[in-house]
């Protein structure tokens, strides 16, 4: 089945919907089919690509593959000039305990760097301004202090 939300259903009023044959339903009513369909939402960017699929697919790739070497450039662990054909998306929570499929939640490494974080104690976040951000564990930096990847950001 097919739920479709015409717009002049929506400025009418918010949160109704329209099956694929035309009957009329509450918000609730399509959150409901929605969640017995196993319909996932996905975050779409300017031309309907793909950036946020939730927990929908564990691989990244295709239009969220391409924002993401966008933003990276290449691989984005401090100090690596290793362009993005060499590179492996990376989730910084791991699917395995929840993270999701989404370009807030995806770092580009390169294979050594991916490893590297597989299997120290160097961990990855996004700062505040969307950029990843390299905690070094203690035995690098006593201190942790976070490190950026600038090289790929050069103008």
């Amino acid at each position: 089945m097919v739920v479709t939300v015409p717009y002049d259903v929506v400025t009418r009023s918010l949160g109704a919907g329209v099956t694929d044959t035309g009957t009329p339903i509450t918000a609730e009513q399509a959150r409901m089919l929605a969640c017995d369909a196993r319909i996932v939402p996905a975050v779409l960017g300017g031309q309907g690509q793909v950036l946020d699929l939730g927990r929908s697919r564990r691989l990244i790739s295709g239009p969220l593959h391409r924002a993401l070497v966008l933003r990276d450039g290449g691989c984005a662990f401090p100090g690596c000039d290793r362009p993005p054909r060499w590179c492996e998306a990376h989730h910084i929570v791991p699917w395995s305990r929840g993270g999701i499929t989404s370009l807030d939640n995806a770092v580009l490494l390169c294979g050594f760097h991916h490893r590297l974080l597989h299997r120290t104690a160097w961990q990855v976040r996004l700062g505040h301004d969307g950029f990843p951000v390299f905690v070094p564990p203690r035995h690098v930096d006593r201190h942790r202090r976070p490190r950026r990847n600038l090289y790929h950001r050069r103008t």
